[in-house]
């Protein structure tokens, strides 16, 4: 059973600060890599499986990290949201190349580096995990909403291989990015060192770009020894 979604008073605006400092790193990740092809409708089904099993590693590592600290002072506001992406891509994962999906597909050097990042971040009080679930759970919930219509018009993918977009287990959509933003910044007003959350949030751009970048790579590469 989904959780209900909390409302409340923000106290300290860590969303918006991190809106500023990444607006230029999101503009790039738009024009790079993978998801650059996927927006022009030039990926393919396959490139999209391999950014989705170097994803996963970071949803686990982001979701592990949460659940520990969730009686924690600050992310303990986000234990109502049960978010759960790394089962969602799980499933697509399997739905889109079988259940060996861990051992056919691989997971390269830039979705390791991005995943060791997220437990990095998750050590001591775990606040730095504030700017990933600003930059991975915002993220699905708004131009993630675009990625799947274009996964779905363009690339025919089906439902069942569109779960990690899929937050039907909430009935309001608008209310649930109002109210998750909301708790992002109330947690974000109990950290010692916000400034360091917002730089945290520059760096998982950054290591979102690189891993785009590398799946392209990897995709190109392939094409060309195929070929």
């Amino acid at each position: 059973m989904t959780a209900a979604v909390p409302t409340g008073s923000v106290p300290f605006d860590i969303t918006t600060s991190l809106y500023h400092r990444t607006r230029t790193l999101h503009l790039e990740a738009e024009k790079s890599g993978i998801i650059a092809a996927l927006l022009r409708g030039q990926a393919t089904r396959d490139g999209y499986a391999l950014l989705l099993r170097n994803l996963f590693p970071a949803y686990r590592e982001l979701e592990n990290g949460l659940d520990r600290h969730q009686g924690s002072g600050g992310l303990d506001q986000l234990k109502p949201f049960r978010l759960a992406r790394a089962p969602a891509i799980e499933s697509d994962l399997v739905a889109l190349c079988g259940r060996d999906w861990a051992t056919a597909i691989p997971w390269l050097a830039a979705g390791q580096a991005y995943a060791n990042r997220i437990a990095q971040a998750a050590e001591g009080d775990g606040m730095l995990l504030i700017a990933h679930a600003y930059t991975r759970y915002l993220g699905d919930l708004n131009g993630g909403q675009i990625v799947r219509r274009l996964l779905a018009n363009t690339y025919q993918l089906r439902a069942c291989e569109l779960s990690h977009y899929d937050f039907s287990g909430f009935p309001d959509a608008a209310a649930l990015k109002h109210s998750y933003r909301a708790a992002l910044n109330r947690a974000a007003a109990m950290a010692p060192a916000p400034d360091r959350i917002i730089e945290e949030g520059a760096t998982a751009f950054s290591l979102n770009i690189e891993l785009s970048v590398a799946v392209q790579d990897h995709v190109a590469d392939s094409a060309a020894i195929a070929g």
